[in-house]
């Protein structure tokens, strides 16, 4: 059969496995989804007396009881049921009165390729985890933790047996803290969510134009100067290395050269390509010119020393030097490498990055790291060894793969990013399809280069106020893109999932939905914030980059807790909007028609909530046009909707009314994300 045919009608046969499971397990939502689940009708019920029991030695790491202190602590949070027993394997009690039997055969090294895989059963009168690695039981406890629900009033563990194990070894979550500084209890909630979904590998973006953040006791000037006083000191790193190995997760660290370089090049600027140039931390967003020199010998005794200090912080074998976004400009503009270019045979701009990303990679070899960068380095002559990092295409009309499939045709590792940039504020659909795996002829060899994907939270126009809200909960469901069977793949299946998860991640302390409040008590000064939240429930940020164009708007300083930073992807009522529209469309009845209505009526009334609080909240000030055009529009399709009349100049009007733009100045930043679906309605009426 034809692949492509084949896996067309794998992915559709799939799909219809999901929807046609038994009604047994339609009310569990774990994410990612397993690759077995079986349910039965013993549900555990979550009582005083549950008691975990570890079966399994443990050595270095101990990372499988802390594990479960964790998991009683998220239990009793959620359930809110005094246990008698806190702590696992407690003193004086037998084995065979446990709840929850963990067994496990080996105590690992975090590293790509380790065995993740776990057996989970829930009956009535026992739990069992069954893993040949402790990090294996740690995923049995995360699926566990999101079993628990109601049942008869009182909470349980939902019974299931499980065989799980993840498709690929690399599923990762990139954190951008150079452009915008995360303290260290942002990371650390972050990690935990990671580990919730599955998630294995926190890559940690240091550097860029904006920042350099670790510090380094042999090139301090780096910290000192160009950090603005935000980094993380030697011991930060090593307590950050440390709670991920505790949770199974592996820290890649990015320092990105040779492009990407002010922040280094306002520290030492005598290893920049344009001479006699005064570098200071760039404020703004975008591909700046300030460049290492790759024709510099002290450049590499720079970065030597640099590698020298921070590597061993890190227990991973990759070290990611970026090399991305390098448009040579100051290399064009500098006699002296151009003249190393022509007496060393190098006919462009890519062919010198490739000799000083060999360079590098010669040098990390001598402290036991792998060289990884974005495809940018991917050239000829580049060693084998190095991990291919595929993103180009975002902004460029590229289909996600393109470069991967190259990379691993080339004989690269790879793992994929285009189509998991979350700061692009795409629907979490736009991502939940992108699959790591092209839909392109490969032979096995090539096939097992792929070994995964990342999600990539780029921080121009984040803070920690609001990063969480960017990465939660949509990267959960590119989690399950990582880990689940690639026939895992149902769009209604995976929004029913995700509000629970959502629920969870709040319990590992993510501040996804309490940051909205509190920019919105902000804007309100303080006064009822009904008619601002209605707003955001129909309302989502300007997406694909469009917020900044030019990257000028905003700086680094700039406020970022504007009415867009209370906005979200997948606003919360515009998929209920658009359902309720495809079934009028389809059915119209009355009963559907008084569910929009209910819908119209609220919006109607936005402006006036708004109004009311407006003499004391100058930041509502901006938005009462906005809410005035939202109310107007609801008006005449309601209008519309209970006469079965429109007019052509009330669709034009309403056509009008949803293509206006609002005034620029005011850094609105958003945009009507029912507009379609009002717009689909009102043509709908207009031919009925």
């Amino acid at each position: 059969m034809n692949h492509k045919l084949f896996l067309i009608l794998l992915i559709f046969l799939g799909s219809i496995n999901i929807k046609a499971q038994d009604n047994s397990l339609e009310e569990i939502h774990l994410m990612p989804w397993p690759q077995q689940m079986k349910a039965n009708e013993s549900d555990f019920k979550i009582t005083e007396e549950f008691i975990v029991f570890i079966h399994g030695e443990e050595n270095e790491y101990g990372r499988i009881s802390k594990a479960a202190v964790r998991f009683i602590r998220y239990m009793t949070d959620k359930t809110g049921v005094f246990v008698i027993n806190g702590f696992p394997n407690p003193k004086g009690i037998d084995a065979s009165a446990a709840s929850l039997h963990i067994y496990f055969d080996n105590e690992v090294e975090v590293a790509m390729g380790i065995d993740e895989s776990y057996n989970l059963q829930v009956t009535d009168n026992v739990i069992e985890i069954r893993a040949k690695t402790d990090v294996g039981a740690m995923h049995g406890l995360s699926s566990l933790l999101q079993l628990i629900e109601i049942k008869n009033g009182s909470y349980a563990f939902a019974g299931v047996e499980i065989n799980d194990e993840p498709r690929f070894v690399w599923r990762g979550l990139m954190m951008d803290v150079a452009r915008h500084f995360m303290p260290i209890d942002v990371v650390k909630r972050n990690i935990d969510a990671m580990a919730l979904v599955k998630l294995n590998v926190f890559h940690w973006h240091l550097s860029d134009d904006q920042g350099f953040r670790v510090e380094t006791k042999t090139l301090p000037e780096l910290y000192q100067k160009a950090s603005d006083g935000l980094y993380y000191t030697k011991s930060d790193v090593k307590e950050i290395v440390k709670y991920a190995n505790d949770r199974g997760i592996r820290v890649v660290p990015e320092f990105d050269v040779p492009g990407h370089g002010t922040a280094f090049l306002t520290a030492f600027p005598e290893l920049g390509s344009k001479k006699d140039m005064e570098y200071s931390v760039e404020r703004n967003s975008g591909i700046f010119d300030p460049t290492l020199d790759p024709t510099n010998e002290k450049t590499y005794e720079f970065l030597d020393a640099l590698f020298k200090e921070v590597a061993p912080l890190f227990n991973d074998v990759y070290f990611h030097i970026g090399g991305d976004e390098n448009e040579g400009k100051h290399w064009d503009e500098n006699i002296d490498i151009q003249q190393f270019m022509k007496e060393n045979e190098l006919k462009d701009n890519h062919e010198l990055q490739t000799y000083f990303n060999i360079r590098l990679e010669k040098i990390l070899a001598k402290y036991g790291k792998s060289l990884m960068g974005w495809e940018e380095i991917m050239t000829a002559n580049m060693p084998k060894t190095a991990l291919i990092h595929s993103w180009r295409g975002v902004n460029e009309g590229m289909q996600p793969g393109e470069s991967l499939v190259k990379a691993v045709k080339n004989g690269y590792q790879t793992i994929l990013s285009n189509g998991y940039y979350i700061d692009l504020l795409l629907s979490v659909e736009d991502h939940y399809l992108v699959d790591p795996m092209p839909d392109v002829e490969l032979t096995e060899v090539e096939a097992k280069r792929i070994l995964g994907g990342e999600a990539t939270m780029w921080a121009e126009l984040v803070t920690p106020l609001t990063v969480d809200s960017r990465i939660w909960p949509r990267t959960a469901a590119i989690a399950e893109r990582f880990w689940s069977a690639q026939e895992v793949r149902d769009i209604d299946h995976m929004y029913d999932r995700l509000s629970t998860i959502s629920q969870f991640l709040e319990l590992m302390g993510i501040q996804h939905l309490k940051s909205k409040e509190y920019i919105l008590r902000n804007i309100a000064n303080y006064q009822d914030t009904h008619g601002l939240r209605s707003l955001t429930y129909i309302s989502e940020p300007f997406k694909i980059y469009s917020r900044n164009a030019g990257g000028t708007e905003y700086k680094t300083y700039s406020p970022f807790t504007l009415f867009a930073d209370a906005c979200t992807a997948d606003a919360k009522s515009v998929r209920d909007f658009r359902q309720l529209v495809d079934n009028y469309i389809k059915n119209p009845n009355e009963s559907l028609k008084k569910e929009l209505d209910d819908h119209l009526k609220t919006w109607e009334g936005i402006s006036d909530q708004l109004k009311i609080i407006e003499p004391d909240a100058p930041l509502v000030s901006r938005l009462i046009p906005y809410a005035e055009r939202v109310g107007e529009i609801a008006a005449i399709i309601a209008k519309v909707l209970n006469s079965n009349v429109i007019s052509s100049e009330e669709l034009k009007q309403l056509k009008s009314l949803v293509e206006k733009k609002e005034d620029p100045t005011v850094n609105l930043d958003v945009e009507l994300a029912v507009a379609n679906d009002i717009m689909r309605l009102a043509e709908y009426l207009a031919k009925n």
